[in-house]
């Protein structure tokens, strides 16, 4: 079982890279992040002929936005308000798997970024974004058996939080930027904890091993500057961390043609 998640930056602009991405990577789930696209302008066609048959949106326009494709039948579709926004920012969708019979939920998010202060008395989003991450921590730390169904769980997407001083070029130079302060990094390692959440990349790429999934676009050589940060995330339940026999970000994915400035990040289940 192969799954990839992705911030796409527009679904429909960058559909010939979603459809290189299902050709080589050949993922059996795709989560997709800030499709900004409304549930009635998906692309559902060029999905389909991609070979993803169950499709799971929750978009709106412009803005935000997630995506789960699939090749195998999603069950029980359901999403999360948090915060009352009424953002397009959690999808959930339930698996079984044709060999061994386990299920596992799925969560696809994507989390606010938190604008550019750091401060939530006077940066509405940083305060948003904080919110969120308070209400993640309370849903992880409550028995609501939406966040398991029947079986196992993974928690995906981009949750625009580099949480551990390898996790960004450069600890001391963005401990006061939005994405690595540590009132953003305390709640989301408490998310984690929450829950009893696995950080599968992690588990195959352990600390000090730098590791980052986005590059700014701001940068004119992003390779060579390689100054990173890891905001992508996949965690499973811990029943399902010891399946996991690969993780990998697909760093090439960057340089591609009008690419996202996000990487993929694709995890295996062996014997799942």
């Amino acid at each position: 079982m192969r799954i990839a998640s992705w911030n796409i930056n527009s679904v429909r602009l960058r559909i010939d890279l979603v459809a290189r991405l299902a050709a080589e990577a050949k993922p059996d789930v795709l989560c997709l992040q800030e499709t900004k696209c409304p549930d009635d302008r998906f692309p559902h066609k060029a999905v389909r002929a991609m070979g993803f048959e169950h499709v799971a949106i929750h978009g709106q326009k412009g803005y935000h936005g997630v995506a789960i494709l699939s090749r195998l039948p999603l069950e029980d579709v359901h999403v999360r308000d948090f915060c009352a926004m009424g953002d397009s920012r959690h999808l959930a969708a339930s698996v079984a798997s044709p060999q061994s019979g386990r299920r596992m939920r799925i969560h696809n998010f994507y989390v606010p970024a938190g604008g550019d202060e750091p401060d939530a008395t006077v940066n509405p989003k940083f305060a948003h974004k904080l919110s969120f991450v308070d209400e993640m921590i309370a849903w992880f730390a409550s028995a609501d058996r939406e966040l398991t169904g029947d079986g196992d769980a993974l928690m995906l997407g981009d949750l625009n939080i580099a949480p551990h001083p390898d996790d960004v070029w450069s600890h001391r130079k963005l401990l006061n930027v939005v994405s690595h302060t540590p009132g953003e990094t305390d709640r989301l390692l408490a998310a984690q904890d929450a829950f009893g959440w696995v950080d599968l990349v992690r588990q195959h790429h352990p600390v000090p091993d730098k590791l980052y999934t986005w590059w700014s676009y701001r940068a004119r050589d992003w390779e060579a500057a390689d100054k990173g940060r890891r905001l992508d995330h996949v965690w499973g339940s811990p029943g399902l961390a010891p399946l996991c026999s690969r993780a990998e970000v697909l760093k090439d994915a960057r340089g591609w043609e009008r690419p996202s400035d996000h990487a993929p990040v694709i995890v295996d289940l062996a014997g799942w």
